[in-house]
C-alpha cells in the first residue's frame, strides 16, 4: 500500500478539503453512510484507513467502549490524536495489510475511503471476516469502479472548461491506477464490481446494502456537485460476518 498521505504537499491540500476541515457532515457520501451503522453500544470498533479520525470518534458517541484507528500515515494519525482525542479511542500506525487482525475481536470494521489504495482485496476481506465476531458488522466506502476506470480519473472537458463526459477504459483489466490527486501523482487499484461484491461472499460475507453514493440535496449548490450525479464516485457496502457462536 502506496503512502501519499505523508507527502508534505499532498497532505497539505489535503488539509484543505471541507471533509478535512469539518468532518463527516461535509462528506458528501455521509448521509448514505451512517444509516448503516449498526448499533455500537457497548461495542468494539477498528478503523482501517482511519485517516483523522472522524469515524472513530463517531463511533464512541454512539456508545462504542473501545475503538482502534489505524492508518498507514504518520501525518494522519498524529491529526487523529489533535482532533478526535478520546479515552475510548487508540491510534496506531499501520498499513491495512499489515495489521495482525486477531481472530474473533471486533464487533464493527469500518473503512472509509481506503481501500482502494489495497492491491489484493480478496486477502484483506479473508483477514476482515477472521477478526470480526459471529454476525459482526463490516461497513465501507470505497471508490466505485466506473470511478477508478476512469481514464486519468477526470473529465473530458469541454473547450469551455466544463465537463462532456467521464472516460471508462480497461475496465476487466484490474489492478494498479496511476492518477492525479491534490497536485501529487497518486496509486491507487482498480478492482470491479464483481471483484468486490464476489469477494465478499466467497468470503463467507453475507451482503446485506449495496448503495452507490449521491450527494445530498443540500450540497448541490456547491460548484461541481451536480456534476457528481453523471457518474458514480463511490461504492458503499455493508456486509455481515456469519459465523457459528
Amino acid at each position: 500500500m502506496n503512502n501519499e498521505y505523508d507527502n508534505e504537499k499532498f497532505f497539505n491540500e489535503y488539509a484543505k478539503m471541507a471533509r478535512s476541515q469539518n468532518g463527516l457532515e461535509a462528506a458528501g457520501e455521509w448521509h448514505q453512510l451512517r444509516p448503516l451503522f449498526p448499533k455500537l453500544d457497548g461495542k468494539k470498533v477498528l478503523d482501517l484507513g482511519c485517516g483523522y479520525g472522524w469515524h472513530c470518534k463517531f463511533a464512541v458517541e454512539q456508545g462504542a467502549k473501545q475503538v482502534l484507528g489505524i492508518d498507514l500515515s504518520k501525518k494522519m494519525i498524529t491529526e487523529a490524536q489533535k482532533r478526535n482525542a478520546d479515552e475510548c479511542i487508540q491510534y496506531q500506525v499501520a498499513g491495512i495489510e499489515d495489521y495482525n487482525y486477531p481472530p474473533n475481536t471486533w464487533d464493527c470494521v469500518v473503512s472509509n475511503l481506503a481501500l482502494h489504495y489495497v492491491e489484493n482485496l480478496d486477502e484483506i476481506f479473508k483477514k476482515i471476516y477472521q477478526t470480526l465476531k459471529a454476525d459482526g458488522i463490516f461497513l465501507f466506502n470505497i471508490e466505485h469502479p466506473v470511478f477508478t476506470a476512469g481514464v486519468g480519473q477526470d473529465w473530458i472537458y469541454k473547450t469551455d472548461g466544463t465537463p462532456k463526459y467521464w472516460p471508462v477504459d480497461n475496465y476487466f483489466l484490474s489492478g494498479q491506477r496511476n492518477t492525479h490527486f491534490l497536485g501529487c501523482d497518486v496509486v491507487k487499484y482498480h478492482h470491479t464490481l464483481t471483484q468486490i461484491l464476489m469477494g465478499l461472499l466467497n468470503n463467507q460475507f453475507d451482503i446485506a446494502v449495496v448503495e452507490e453514493a449521491q450527494p445530498p440535496k443540500e450540497m448541490m449548490d456547491i460548484p461541481g456537485m451536480t456534476d457528481e450525479l453523471r457518474r458514480p464516485m463511490m461504492l458503499l457496502v455493508k456486509a455481515i460476518a456469519k459465523k457459528k457462536r
